[in-house]
């Protein structure tokens, strides 16, 4: 991308969307994680150990459940390309869910790539900055983050040592809401976001994961409110979302955006329709698409403004050069293509 977040956007008109389009993928399992790899190749990770996979840019639906992990809630995944791919489960680890999955046969196998029983872990967000290098977080244990990195490819994973994470106030943890709450960008910047406290706060770290920093941003916390997903552009330019998952439609300031990095950051307009979102993606000509419970919105113009797009409630979404794919509760799937 050239050019992110053109001074000039707001005078454009914004391009007629394709309404989502409803895919038929043969399960009622709740999705709150997707990852589109390409045009063709998506991977899904729902509840009840289900996954759902297409490498025909959705005409057919490869629908299937991990053997052994029923009790598995697939909060986040990661494609790698149409054979690997990782599903990470959240949930207590006490009762066997802290779990991260792996294919390299299209889904036809899977194998634990990484489990732990350890008192406290429930796993958030996964996220890799390519076919070797990976980051898992997990809400805090002892007071900080619980981190693990990879860098074979999830043979194995070391966890980040407690001392170099930034200390945490009680009640702030993540929203393993979307898939979304961490992210990565380059080759080894990544980002945390964080609910529950008194303010959304950001944490970045430049060399995956060995050192971090914190930020407040101006969208509040709370008990059930705080950051649920983000994307960054770039190395500078990124975008957080939010709201109250108790009160889903509740109005008020739910995304801002940064220009350094995550340092600083700018409340944007409230979206429309309003209320909770839990992600959020760029389409081509730098628009903003988010979505959550109450909708889909589009902005054209750094978030100044926003168009309702429809009402429909998805959890997560992602896209790839205009075609994007969001995923729902009770088996929900939609395709979208910009025109």
């Amino acid at each position: 991308m050239k050019k992110v977040f053109n001074a000039f956007l707001f005078l454009l008109t914004l391009p007629a969307l394709a309404q989502w389009q409803p895919q038929a993928v043969g399960t009622d399992a709740n999705f709150r994680a997707v990852s589109v790899v390409n045009a063709s190749v998506v991977w899904i990770g729902g509840s009840k150990g289900t996954f759902v996979h297409t490498t025909d840019g959705g005409q057919t639906w490869q629908t299937g459940t991990v053997p052994d992990a029923q009790s598995c809630d697939f909060r986040d995944v990661h494609g790698v390309d149409a054979k690997t791919a990782f599903l990470m489960s959240a949930g207590p680890a006490e009762q066997g869910q802290a779990r991260i999955y792996k294919t390299t046969d299209g889904g036809q196998t899977w194998s634990i790539s990484y489990q732990t029983q350890q008192t406290g872990v429930f796993f958030d967000g996964l996220d890799f900055w390519d076919k070797q290098n990976g980051i898992v977080f997990g809400d805090p244990v002892n007071g900080r983050w619980f981190i693990l990195t990879t860098r074979d490819g999830g043979q194995s994973w070391q966890q980040i040592p407690e001392s170099v994470l930034p200390p945490m106030p009680p009640g702030e943890a993540a929203f393993a809401a979307s898939g979304t709450s961490l992210v990565v960008e380059g080759k080894r910047n990544v980002w945390i976001a964080s609910g529950g406290g008194k303010a959304g706060r950001v944490f970045r770290s430049t060399d995956r994961g060995q050192t971090w920093d914190v930020f407040v941003t101006p969208l509040p916390g709370g008990d059930a409110t705080g950051l649920f997903g983000m994307r960054f552009f770039s190395s500078k330019t990124g975008v957080v979302v939010g709201g109250n998952y108790k009160q889903e439609k509740q109005t008020g300031s739910n995304a801002a955006l940064t220009r350094d990095g995550g340092q600083s950051w700018q409340l944007l307009s409230e979206t429309n329709p309003p209320g909770l979102k839990e992600a959020v993606t760029l389409l081509p000509g730098d628009l903003l698409l988010v979505v959550g419970p109450s909708g889909t919105s589009l902005s054209a113009d750094q978030g100044q403004t926003w168009q309702r797009l429809d009402t429909d409630g998805f959890h997560s979404v992602g896209c790839v050069k205009g075609t994007c794919y969001a995923v729902g509760a009770k088996g929900k799937v939609g395709k979208r293509v910009t025109k």
